[in-house]
Formats: C-alpha cells, structure tokens, sequence
C-alpha cells in the first residue's frame, strides 16, 4: 500500500540516476556516456543482478518522444545562427538524401547477407538511419577536443534535423511491414510535406515565443523556463497534429530563441541544460531496462555484420555523396562519415513496429539495439584518436575555472562577455589601465588559473587570463578586436 511503493519506486530511481552521473567519467577514456547509461539500465533489468521487470514499450516510446523534444530544444537554444548559415546546405542534404541513402544500403545489406525481407531490411535501415548529436559531442566533450568549425556545425546541424526524416520512413515502412500494403513514390512526398509543415509552424511558433519573451514580465525568474518549457511541447504537438515534423519544428524554435535577448538568459540555458541532462539520462536507463542481454545472443551475429556494414560503408558512402557537391577536404569527409554515431532515436523508434504489433518486431528491435550498441564502440570509442589523426581538433582554450554571469528578468542596456588572453594576443603585457575601452566599458574579473583578480588599473594581463568585460552592444566589435575572437563564438 502507499506511500510505500512510491518510496521504493523513488529510492530505485535515485540510486540509478546517482550510478549514471558517477560512471558518466569514464567518458574522459573515450567511452560513449549514453552505452554506460545503457548499460546501468541493463544490468537493473531482468535479466540483471538488479531484476527489475519493464516491458511497456508505450511508456518507453512515450518518455523516449519527451526526452528527444527537451534534447533537441537544448540544441537549438545552443545553435548560433552564424553556424547555421554557415552549414546549413550541406547539413540540410545530410539530413534528408544522407539518410535516405543509408537506410537504402543499410536495408541492402540486410536483404542480400542476413536474408531479412524486403520490407523488414528496408524498416531496419530506416530506424538506424540518423545520427545523435548528443552521442557524438558527449565523447568529444569527455575526451577535452573541440573540432573545427566547418565540420562541427555540419555534424551538429545534421543529427538536429535528421530526426525528422528517420521517423517519417519508420512510421511508413512500419505500416507497409504491418499491412502489406506496397510502398510508393508518395513517401517521398509525405516527407517533404512533413518538413514543410514541422518547419513552418516551428519558424511561426518561435517567432510568437520571443515575442511574448519580450514582452512578458513575470514576478518570479522560475517562471520564464516554465514558459520556454511549454513553447518546447507546443512546437511538437502543434505541428505533429497537423501532420508536421514535431522534432524538426523543436529544433528550429530552440535555434530561433537561442539567438535572441531573451529576459533571464543566463538561467533559462542553465535550466534547459540540466533538463537535457536528465532527459538523456532518464532515456537510456529506461531504454536499458527495455532490453532482455539473453536474447541479443540470438542476434548477435546479423547485429555486428549489420554494425560494421554501417560504420565502414553505408554511412561513409552516403556521406560521400552527399558533401561531394560542397567540395570538402577528402579528411573531413572520411570524419563526418566516420562520426555517425547511433544513440537513444533507433532504440526509440524500433519501439513503433513492437506497438503496432508488426511482424517479427521484437527481434528487429534486439538487432536494432545490438547495432546500437557496437556502433557506439566502433566508431564510437575511437572519436577523439581519428579527431587527432585527421588534424581536426579545433585549438580552443579550456573553460575558465570560475564564469561571471549577469542574470535579470529585466532586458538590460548592456553585455558581459569573456575575452581569452592568446599568447599571441597583444594584449599581453599590457596593464588595464593602458588599454583603449570604449566610454562605457569596464573589465570587471580576471580568472588566472585558480586565481580570481579584481581588474585595477595597474594589473597586467597575462597569457591564459580569461577577463570579463561589461559593455554596450555597439562596442562589442571593437572589444574583439582588442582582445581576439570571443571564445564563446
């Protein structure tokens, strides 16, 4: 009787969460975070010394489908518009052709070599046909590398609009695989259709959220990400009933927001981070308890075949056609086709033919898990070496120690921003005092190591030094010329 249950329901889910955040440094050595939640989740299962019975797909589908809007949003809040622009027609034809040509191989070499149908092979390729941009940063994060630019954007931009097109050949090749019905050109149409209508209605649902951001002034600063937090759920119900992509209409009101004066900035990133966070870590536990070890045995052979194939040839060559037109160097090619990583979506999404009672479902769902599995291994764990052998590691400062941040519910007349003292930066050697500030400018905190220095005239700058500067906007441009490129930017 209550309240007992509860409590042991709560006490479970604590030691679990508690578990994944401790583990979650072996990611430093290359480990892929989301395969040690994975693996938390599976050793509390069932078949686990942990033995706890989960088998409702629905729930797993529906938490999975919450957890993918909180993660994509945080990505779009995190997506600078200068990036976007930057990647965005590559990234775009990654994300729809890409996929489309993965799947397509994918479901090749199911039919040809592991003797699926038609219809199974092809639903196969189409649930591990997008990649995770959590999986990927996550490894590169832990392993201290930040890659350059043009292939990180592109990276990012793909897994944040690859979703949508993964989900709409799943649901279509899942009611082909359930009815028999023969497939047709017109899913390529429903596709289109779909983005159109996700995109559009997210571009309209983010305009109104910074509209009424601006405008909106409420008495406590909890409320805002309350607010934030329902435009998230509004950008995928709105669009989905109107049979719009909810995932990529996410993704572009995250990106439209993340880039405008919002009333507690600071705090809604820091809110919304934490909910991505949790939202990964909630997913691959649940989805961990989903899984039976004992029968991925059974599948364990079509499952590395089918893993390999992906790694060393379906993506790879989708890739290759895909950025050829865009004339990328032969090494950022081989990375982006290398760093695909698969995480929580294919495991997700291999749970709509399990509910819609599809032949032979289950067992596309322990290959799908395999594959996911090994894929976060091989390339996986392998990330930060090829990173560093292509020469791809972008020179990016490390994090200061302590960050200096103005939070406000009020939009302010002014910015703070963080300057990293280079080396080779003239600012070296100077004293505050000697550097030409703009009327309305001030430094207001030197980090030096584990140091914190209040900035006096006579304080000289050193290599390393990260200084936080107060200014109007308009002064901004000059004050990177000053100072070099902000190390935010």
């Amino acid at each position: 009787m209550e309240p007992l249950p509860t409590a042991f329901l709560l006490m479970v889910a604590g030691v679990l969460m508690a578990l994944s955040v401790l583990l979650s440094r072996a990611s430093r050595f290359g480990l892929p975070v989301a395969l040690l939640f994975l693996g938390i989740g599976m050793a509390a299962g069932t078949d686990g010394p942990g033995g706890i019975e989960f088998s409702n797909y629905g729930a797993a589908f529906r938490l999975g489908t919450v957890a993918l809007v909180l993660i994509l949003f945080d990505g779009g809040l995190n997506t600078p518009l200068a990036a976007v622009r930057a990647a965005i027609r590559p990234a775009s034809l990654l994300a729809t052709l890409g996929v489309v040509a993965t799947a397509g191989f994918m479901g090749l070499a199911a039919h040809l070599l592991f003797h699926f149908t038609w219809s199974e092979a092809l639903l196969l390729g189409a649930i591990v046909s997008s990649t995770d941009a959590a999986a990927v940063f996550s490894v590169l994060r832990g392993s201290g590398l930040h890659l350059k630019r043009r292939v990180g954007t592109t990276l990012e931009l793909e897994s944040g609009l690859n979703d949508p097109m993964a989900v709409i050949l799943t649901v279509a090749l899942t009611h082909n695989l359930a009815t028999g019905e023969e497939l047709s050109w017109r899913l390529l149409l429903d596709a289109l259709l779909q983005m159109v209508v996700g995109g559009g209605l997210g571009l309209g649902i983010g305009w109104i959220g910074k509209q009424l951001l601006k405008r909106l002034r409420l008495q406590a600063a909890g409320l805002y990400p309350v607010m934030t937090l329902a435009l998230a759920f509004l950008a995928f119900g709105v669009p989905t009933i109107f049979d719009g992509s909810g995932f990529l209409a996410v993704y572009a009101v995250g990106v439209l927001m993340g880039n405008e004066t919002l009333r507690y900035r600071t705090g809604l990133l820091r809110v919304h981070d934490a909910l991505a966070w949790l939202s990964q870590v909630a997913m691959f536990l649940v989805l961990g308890l989903l899984v039976f070890p004992s029968q991925l045995i059974a599948v364990a052979g079509v499952g590395l075949g089918l893993s390999l194939f992906l790694a060393f040839v379906a993506r790879p060559l989708a890739v290759l056609l895909c950025l050829l037109p865009f004339r990328f160097p032969a090494g950022e090619i081989l990375y982006t086709g290398w760093v695909g990583l698969r995480g929580a979506v294919p495991i997700i999404l291999a749970t709509y033919p399990v509910l819609a009672q599809a032949p032979g479902a289950h067992a596309l769902f322990n290959v799908v898990f395999f594959i996911v599995v090994v894929n976060g291994l091989i390339p996986g764990a392998t990330v930060p070496w090829v990173t560093r052998k292509l020469g791809l590691a972008a020179n990016v400062p490390e994090p200061p120690p302590a960050v200096l941040e103005i939070a406000s519910t009020q939009l302010l007349n002014g910015e703070l921003s963080a300057f990293y003292i280079d080396a080779a930066s003239a600012t070296v050697g100077a004293r505050i005092s000697e550097l030409p500030f703009p009327p309305e400018s001030a430094a207001m905190l030197i980090v030096r190591g584990l140091e914190l220095l209040a900035p006096k005239g006579d304080t000289m700058l050193q290599a390393g030094d990260h200084v936080y500067v107060f200014s109007r906007s308009e002064d901004l441009p000059f004050l990177r010329l000053m100072f070099g490129q902000r190390e935010d930017e």
